[in-house]
């Protein structure tokens, strides 16, 4: 089981923590306050907001397993190929939604992330899913690199015994 880490962080409160007893199907998960500013004309949450939220817990995420550390050592980090998300019900302010992503596939030089928004006020129900395509890529060359065997054990590290791999 993970250990659980909760700290405060500019209005957001990361957390990966989870019971003794409880397994979660996500490996990081985060509390993120919605802003006035978030809203649209139409009174919810814009569409886009939701992409930056997936974007926080994504890198908070590659923080974790040390992709970014890869990326100042080497010029190779990830770029988005695909972003899916199917909206399930409007977020308001205020409100507070709890952001999880899980890696849910390892290619060659690819990985799937997936995604769960859930609102607070809402209790906790699906507000959205997503996911995305990352690829690896040597920003010197543009051109994709294979997923080194290091980020594939921080992975699974931080995945616990869960290890999705490419069929």
């Amino acid at each position: 089981m993970r250990k659980g880490i909760k700290t405060n962080l500019g209005g957001y409160l990361m957390s990966s923590d989870h019971g003794e007893n409880e397994r979660s199907a996500w490996a990081v998960s985060t509390d993120i306050k919605v802003n006035w500013g978030d809203m649209d004309a139409l009174g919810h949450v814009n569409h886009s907001v939701f992409a930056k939220w997936m974007e926080t817990v994504r890198m908070i995420y590659f923080s974790k397993i040390g992709m970014m550390d890869l990326y100042d050592e080497s010029n190779i980090g990830p770029i988005l190929a695909r972003i899916e998300i199917d909206y399930k019900l409007p977020i308001t302010f205020p409100d507070v939604v709890r952001v999880s992503t899980s890696v849910s596939r390892i290619g060659n030089s690819s990985f799937d992330m997936k995604y769960e928004i859930e609102s607070m006020s809402k209790q906790g129900k699906s507000a959205a899913r997503g996911r995305v395509v990352c690829v690896l890529l040597d920003y010197n060359s543009g051109k994709s690199q294979n997923i080194p065997n290091e980020l594939r054990k921080s992975i699974t590290r931080l995945e616990g015994d869960f290890y999705p791999t490419e069929d």
